[in-house]
């Protein structure tokens, strides 16, 4: 049945002036994760500034502001939530408690949403144009059942990136057991600049004068680059001839590393497309064969963003970047090649853990997106979430 968005929900707009207690209770827009219904981080350091919206627990909060962002969360507590936002509670004869959060997370409703934001700089979206929507929701008796799915789905997925983030956590651990503080070096390792244990290059220039369409290739570039691993979702291309095929070309093992944004974020190449080659934006590194391996030099790379952020190494004039002098003489420490080669053993069988365990969470979420999909069309988001999350977090 279509119903109007305002014979929906209610806008609620009670507000506060916070007071020095309310830095607490408070939610900005900042604390909200697009794709995650579950607040993990609130609070102020000081009392926030301005007129705030009273919520209260299980009040859905959507960000207004900038919708494109997707961000939608469910209040934790009682509590005041950012004037860009909303703060929405069903109409139960129309939706059901439970389903409601879901239907505002949907694609289904924030792709209709976002359609109707103005201004270009901070477009933001009006509840007098909002309420005038018309959506199709099924049956009350429907909604529950449905819930129950979706709801068994989010969990499943929230699961599994439990397990990747307890993987994760494991291999750090076992790092610092084997290797020690790689800032301080407390177990003595030999020390090398990073161009005396592998070579490195930075990409091509993006020069749109010289595109011919004549020998377009996809190639890498920063948004590409995530930890340990590739967002390949949307790759640009342009041209690369026979010799700068030849080098820039990329081999199984090689570091791509990140020049400026999240300065060092690295991956390993494992061939994942064919006729793949990286810009300039992005460095990359090859290991030299005896010298080190590349799973331990990535971990090194991670340890030396999170601990020092690259501190004395970055440029910041303008924008933070990683020049190629300053990475050929990253100090690295070199235990010997076998204890790197037991490392590295060690974090490829924990990806094959973290990949059985998306398989399984995959085949069930297919089976209930199946199952489901004949009551509601918005059910395609969360397929089309989890997809995606195969392709980011695998």
């Amino acid at each position: 049945m279509r119903h109007k968005f305002g014979d929906i929900a209610v806008n609620s707009t009670a507000k506060k002036k916070p007071t020095p207690a309310d830095k607490d209770i408070y939610l900005g827009l900042e604390h909200l994760d697009s794709g995650n219904l579950t607040v993990t981080r609130f609070g102020s350091e000081i009392a926030p500034i301005g007129e705030k919206i009273l919520m209260k627990k299980g009040d859905v909060l959507f960000g207004k502001r900038r919708a494109y962002q997707k961000k939608v969360a469910i209040a934790p507590f009682d509590g005041i939530f950012s004037a860009h936002g909303m703060v929405l509670r069903p109409k139960t004869g129309v939706v059901t408690e439970r389903f409601f959060p879901l239907f505002i997370a949907s694609d289904y409703f924030l792709d209709a949403a976002i359609k109707i934001s103005v201004g270009s700089l901070s477009p933001t979206i009006n509840w007098s144009a909002l309420k005038e929507l018309e959506f199709n929701l099924p049956p009350l008796d429907e909604q529950d059942s449905l819930a129950e799915v979706l709801w068994a789905m989010i969990e499943t997925r929230n699961a599994y990136k439990r397990l990747i983030s307890l993987t994760d956590d494991l291999v750090k651990s076992q790092f610092v057991e084997m290797f020690g503080d790689p800032v301080m070096n407390n177990k003595g390792w030999d020390v090398k600049r990073l161009d005396q244990i592998a070579g490195t290059r930075l990409g091509k220039m993006l020069d749109a004068k010289q595109q011919t369409g004549k020998n377009r290739f996809p190639y890498l570039a920063n948004f590409n680059v995530q930890w340990f691993k590739f967002d390949l979702e949307k790759l640009n291309v342009m041209d690369f001839d026979e010799v700068d095929r030849g080098e820039f070309a990329l081999k199984y093992g090689d570091l791509l590393v990140c020049e400026g944004g999240e300065v060092g974020r690295t991956a390993i190449w494992k061939n994942e497309i064919e006729d793949c080659f990286f810009q300039k934006a992005i460095h990359r590194v090859r290991c030299h064969q005896g010298a080190c391996i590349p799973e331990y030099l990535a971990w090194v790379m991670y340890q030396k963003a999170t601990m020092t952020n690259f501190d004395g190494l970055v440029s910041s004039a303008t924008i933070a970047h990683l020049t190629g002098e300053k990475l050929k003489g990253l100090l690295v420490q070199v235990p010997p090649l076998s204890l790197q080669t037991r490392f590295a053993d060690f974090v490829r069988q924990a990806d094959k853990s973290k990949f059985v365990a998306w398989e399984a969470t995959k085949a069930a979420i297919q089976s209930a997106t199946m199952m489901m999909t004949p009551l509601f069309g918005a059910l395609e988001h969360w397929k089309t979430q989890y997809e995606q999350e195969e392709r980011h977090d695998v």
